[in-house]
């Protein structure tokens, strides 16, 4: 599964025209490492599907230029959704994994209001499709 991902978030980034030699890490833990993180973090004492760590923004973020930054993703949570969701988890996951991709090139659907919600929600409707029809989801 883990090469399966890799070349997911690799499409991902080509298809937002990111720089070829753009690194990113991904970490796929459970709810309960996820509550910590989202507790330290963001103040919220929940498990949540996916919080992302930007390394482009702030005042040192031109020390690492190609160093996009960190996604993490429930596997529990992402499991529980696929299964509410009827898909599969793989499926789930790589929608995560887009969306916390989505947030460390900018796009925010928490802060910025309903407009730049409505663009994220577009982009991630582009993009998935993209992966399907592609053939990166299938198993």
């Amino acid at each position: 599964m883990a090469y399966r991902l890799r070349r997911v978030a690799e499409r991902i980034l080509s298809a937002l025209a990111c720089h070829e030699e753009t690194e990113l890490s991904v970490s796929i833990v459970g709810d309960r490492t996820i509550r910590g993180i989202n507790r330290e973090y963001l103040a919220r004492d929940r498990p949540t599907n996916v919080i992302s760590f930007p390394l482009q923004e702030g005042e040192y973020s031109g020390i690492a230029p190609h160093a996009l930054g960190d996604v993490v993703i429930s596997a529990d949570t992402a499991a529980r959704e696929a299964a509410e969701g009827g898909m599969e988890t793989f499926e789930r996951l790589s929608f995560l994994l887009l969306h916390g991709i989505l947030h460390l090139c900018g796009y925010d659907h928490e802060r910025s209001g309903e407009a730049e919600a409505l663009r994220m929600e577009k982009k991630e409707r582009e993009l998935f499709g993209l992966l399907k029809r592609e053939g990166l989801l299938n198993p």
